[in-house]
């Protein structure tokens, strides 16, 4: 197992979106996955933004007002099956993202976290997209923590909230060194905004990034008329770590499993002795950032 010192192994899948059979389909996919990641070691794996959707792919055409709704039905079962799964495989699982209605009747995209010592978290959405928020009437979550994990703190930003560089910031003051995100866009522009804003995240807060996409197409679901993804595991640029700030990349929209070790130590060292060392030079007496819990 590893520590908050170590060496971490981290699994993303990319996910492809098709109609499938049943349920048990989707959750069958699911458990191939992690177990998948249990046997290459992982300690983390993590799923795209909105997989749950496929769930939903043996079921009628909906209505857009109708997605969050009918996605909520099946989470019960679906924490309670990712939850056991985690245990079983003693691994942590970001579980993409899930859409959820709470009991205001407020819709939320809810990214679930479950950890290996049984412990389950929730992470909302800070940021829905135009769409998200005028065709299903997805609203913001209102807090952004840090979850803490056998590995050390870890940061989720969902897909949209990864541009916000206030919110990685703010991760990175509390602790967390690998920032979890789950992304689904439907066009390559889409996908190369998170990927660039991800990959600045690395260099302003000298972290890990690890984003996990979906591919294919929910074919019953409005305003997901297809995806756009290649996932990747990103790093700092600078000598401990790949020329490039790519420790592994997925192929564009083919449906498969990336790992990478992730060094915690070659980020304290960067931090203290880099090349640059972007957190520690930043000009406090000139700028700040105040987050309200």
């Amino acid at each position: 197992m590893a520590n908050s010192t170590g060496n971490i192994r981290v699994a993303s899948v990319q996910w492809r979106a098709d109609r499938l059979a049943d349920k048990a389909q989707f959750y069958e996919l699911v458990e191939y996955y992690v177990r998948a990641a249990e046997d290459y070691g992982s300690d983390f794996v993590v799923f795209p933004e909105l997989f749950t959707l496929c769930v939903l792919s043996p079921e009628s055409v909906m209505g857009p007002k109708e997605v969050a709704a009918r996605s909520h039905e099946h989470t019960r079962e679906f924490c309670e099956r990712m939850e056991a799964l985690a245990q079983s495989c003693r691994i942590n699982i970001v579980a993409g993202s899930h859409l959820t209605v709470d009991s205001d009747g407020v819709a939320r995209n809810t990214s679930y976290v479950f950890l290996r010592d049984g412990s389950v978290h929730g992470r909302d959405k800070l940021h829905p997209t135009p769409t998200e928020d005028s065709t299903w009437n997805v609203r913001g979550g209102a807090a952004a923590d840090i979850i803490q994990t056998d590995c050390g703190p870890i940061g989720v930003m969902i897909c949209y909230d990864s541009e916000f560089p206030e919110l990685a910031r703010h991760l990175i003051d509390q602790g967390a060194r690998i920032l979890f995100v789950p992304y689904c866009t439907d066009t390559a522009h889409g996908h190369l905004r998170v990927r660039y804003c991800c990959h600045a995240r690395t260099v302003e807060n000298q972290c890990y990034v690890v984003t996990s996409g979906i591919t294919g197409n929910f074919h019953n679901v409005p305003e997901q008329f297809g995806n756009f993804a290649q996932s990747a595991i990103l790093t700092p640029s600078d000598l401990p770590f790949a020329r490039d700030g790519i420790a592994a990349e997925a192929s564009e929209n083919v449906e498969m499993i990336i790992y990478a070790d992730l060094d915690l130590s070659a980020l304290d060292w960067a931090r203290q002795e880099g090349s640059v060392r972007n957190l520690g030079d930043r000009r406090h007496d000139l700028y700040s950032v105040e987050w309200k819990r």
